[in-house]
């Protein structure tokens, strides 16, 4: 190879590395044609052996299947799978808390899925759910992240429709890597769609735990949504000062109280809020982004800076 030749290839490459990650994004049907063999339809039985429930699942690469708990809640045996290749299923891990199950099934097929991290998402970037709304065959809706809630790693808000029976299912990135676990939707609200971070699968521990004082991350979360939809201040401040009483560690709750207070300009109060999870986790780049917008807010400007600074530097 002459010179010339060498020179164009070493300018190619360099051409090639310097273009941005969003040349490599997939269309929609790319990601689909990449997770279609991830996803699984997950049935519950009763005692009985009659189906009682439906939602979905992903292929994990141990092999297990990860879905909602609230999609195998009361029972007696599980089936997995796609159309009519359905195959027997146990239940190897429950956490309530968190509202994410895993489940054995030996004779499963698939292709496991490909993890991301919720927390590597940013607000507007196209995001895809699959899964089996109301016990159709596997289905995409395609939208794009309309807001992290809490973390890290944080809850994901979408505008990717979530229906019944998609509870389980996969939220994927735009490279078909999965993101979240598609968990609830507000019904009637716009955009209040909410997926579980993936990062959470790998915290699930064989065997059984049930959700603290009876209500789920889901349940929570759900309340919460429902609150902020009416507009009904009070009742989600009351709501949020019980969440942070019940779970004084939860960087979301605490989040969601101070953001209760900042809607209400009562500025102090969120500053407050906002400081607890810090205090838990001083790496948290929201709470520090929610922070400074308080002191914004109240003309503290110096103060502002300084939590804006610490965002940055942990979230550049």
């Amino acid at each position: 190879m002459n010179i010339p030749s060498v020179l164009k290839l070493i300018v190619a490459l360099f051409f090639l590395s310097t273009l941005p990650a969003q040349v490599h994004a997939l269309t929609p049907a790319q990601v689909f044609d990449k997770v279609k063999d991830s996803v699984v339809v997950v049935k519950t039985l009763d005692a009985q052996g009659k189906v009682k429930g439906q939602g979905s699942g992903v292929l994990l690469p141990s092999g297990k299947i990860a879905t909602n708990c609230h999609v195998v809640e009361g029972g007696a045996s599980y089936q997995v799978g796609r159309g009519k290749q359905l195959v027997r299923a146990t239940l190897y891990a429950e956490d309530g808390d968190k509202d994410i199950c895993l489940l054995d099934a030996k004779d499963i097929t698939g292709e496991p899925v490909q993890l991301g991290k919720a927390e590597s998402l940013k607000v507007g970037v196209p995001i895809y759910a699959v899964g089996a709304p109301r016990g159709l065959e596997l289905s995409l809706s395609d939208g794009i992240v309309a807001q992290l809630r809490g973390g890290p790693p944080p809850f994901i808000q979408t505008t990717a429709a979530i229906s019944p029976g998609s509870s389980g299912g996969g939220l994927f990135d735009g490279e078909g890597r999965l993101v979240g676990l598609t968990t609830l939707y507000i019904e009637g609200g716009q955009s209040l769609n909410f997926a579980m971070p993936v990062e959470w699968i790998s915290e699930i521990k064989p065997g059984r735990k049930m959700a603290a004082d009876s209500r789920s991350q889901t349940e929570w979360l759900k309340r919460y949504s429902a609150l902020l939809k009416l507009k009904d201040w009070q009742r989600l401040l009351d709501f949020c000062r019980e969440w942070t009483k019940n779970e004084p560690k939860n960087d979301n709750a605490w989040n969601s109280l101070g953001n209760t207070y900042s809607i209400l300009n009562r500025y102090n109060d969120a500053i407050d809020a906002y400081r607890h999870p810090l205090r838990i986790n001083p790496e948290n780049d929201g709470a520090w982004f929610n922070l400074g917008g308080a002191y914004a807010s109240l003309n503290r400007d110096n103060d502002a800076v300084e939590a804006f600074r610490q965002g940055l530097r942990i979230n550049p």
